[in-house]
């Protein structure tokens, strides 16, 4: 899902990032620093080449502890040097400090009296090198980063939310109108370039309509495919008792997913005014996750001015609050498109309630130099993506592979 560059008329430095794990560095900003006492042990990792997930695997396991006791307020990719909190219950700091893990490097070990949990942070600082980039190209760039200073970054969710196959949201649209059959044909069929050629012929064999040598030549890893095409043999084709085999937590991100693609529509209506409030906005303001109805634009657009409030749009849901006028207008339009009402979004077990998302982020603490490439530093809040700036100073689309 491609959303236009809010600086088009400005031309990209192109560039590769990536090239080596130590060109895009990643420093979670806590949300609050461990006050030294209580039950759980917080530690602070350097990680380079390792996910989250692969750190705290590693760490737990060198401790003899659950991975279910470790908690973290992101995740992070794996192509980068990451520095980010973990907390450790019922375990020595002692044991935690004589830890020695390939690819891991403790930087702090403290105490704190709760459990880390996703969204315990306050941000993300990035430190990100383009390479192939001439030194020429530096001034291109920072006039880039200034647009992008003073009027936000636009918050559309980025490829990675859409997956490798970039359909996630399609699989999240079929949930949602509850066509079982259309979910299950996408999940397990449709064979896809960019998946490799083994995965491709499991699809291929589904739509075939050869489920046992469809079963046979999954890979093993790939279990929620391989348990859903299990179900329709068992089940004689009974797409609804094959959909009972997905996850819960999958179905809740597909539904995610949708949820963001009609974000991103929304978003892309208002990408040329997206610092210019309107009558019925409901304004986001920057670091409180709170919103108020916009009555009196000339009154409230300077604090837009200086960043401390945006427009926000819509993640869809069964408790949302729509927003008012023009923008609600739009909002609703998106829906009637696609067929749908709030209440479609109330499904069982699933707890699809909606919320408010600004429509831009603040870029903070943005500076820009040349080391072997155009080197950018700055700051993002928490859930929003460094991609949409590269995607803005490159001029085309980062890795999908890269979640941050």
């Amino acid at each position: 899902m491609h959303i236009p560059y809010l600086t088009a008329d400005l031309p990209g430095v192109g560039g590769r990032i990536k090239v080596q794990n130590a060109d895009f560095c990643v420093h979670e900003i806590p949300l609050y620093e461990p006050s030294g006492r209580g039950e759980h042990v917080y530690v602070t990792i350097e990680k380079d080449g390792l996910t989250t997930h692969q750190a705290v695997e590693r760490i737990a396991r060198d401790l003899h502890i659950s991975p279910r006791t470790v908690g973290s307020a992101g995740l992070k990719d794996a192509h980068a040097v990451t520095r980010q909190m973990l907390s450790l219950g019922a375990v020595d700091p002692a044991r935690v400090e004589a830890l020695s893990v390939p690819g891991i490097r403790l930087l702090e070990v403290s105490r704190h009296t709760n459990k880390l949990k996703m969204g315990h942070l306050r941000g993300n600082r990035f430190t990100i090198r383009i390479r192939d980039v001439d030194p020429e190209a530096l001034p291109q760039a920072q006039a880039i980063v200034d647009v992008l200073v003073a009027r936000g970054i636009p918050n559309a969710y980025g490829v990675q939310r859409f997956g490798l196959r970039g359909d996630t949201h399609l699989l999240g649209e079929a949930l949602l109108h509850r066509d079982a059959e259309a979910l299950v044909r996408r999940l397990v069929g449709m064979p896809h370039p960019a998946e490799s050629p083994r995965v491709q012929r499991a699809r291929q064999l589904f739509d075939d309509g050869d489920l046992e040598a469809c079963l046979e030549a999954w890979p093993r890893n790939m279990n929620n495919e391989r348990r859903v095409v299990q179900r329709l043999l068992d089940r004689h084709g009974d797409w609804e008792r094959a959909l009972w085999a997905v996850p819960h937590n999958m179905k809740k991100f597909y539904l995610s997913a949708y949820q963001g693609a009609l974000f991103n529509q929304v978003l892309v209506q208002r990408l040329d005014t997206i610092d210019q409030l309107q009558v019925g906005d409901l304004a986001n303001i920057h670091g409180k996750r709170a919103v108020f109805v916009v009555e009196d634009v000339a009154a409230e657009q300077p604090r837009a001015d200086r960043l401390e409030i945006s427009p926000s749009g819509p993640l869809y849901g069964y408790k949302l609050t729509m927003a008012q006028g023009r923008p609600g207008q739009m909002e609703q339009q998106v829906l009637d498109e696609h067929g749908l009402t709030l209440e479609d979004f109330r499904i069982k077990g699933l707890k699809m309630r909606g919320a408010r998302r600004p429509l831009r982020i603040p870029l903070s603490e943005a500076k820009l130099w040349y080391d072997e490439g155009i080197v950018l530093s700055f700051s993002l809040p928490p859930g929003s993506y460094a991609t949409r700036v590269l995607a803005e100073v490159m001029k085309g689309e980062p890795d999908p592979t890269m979640s941050v």
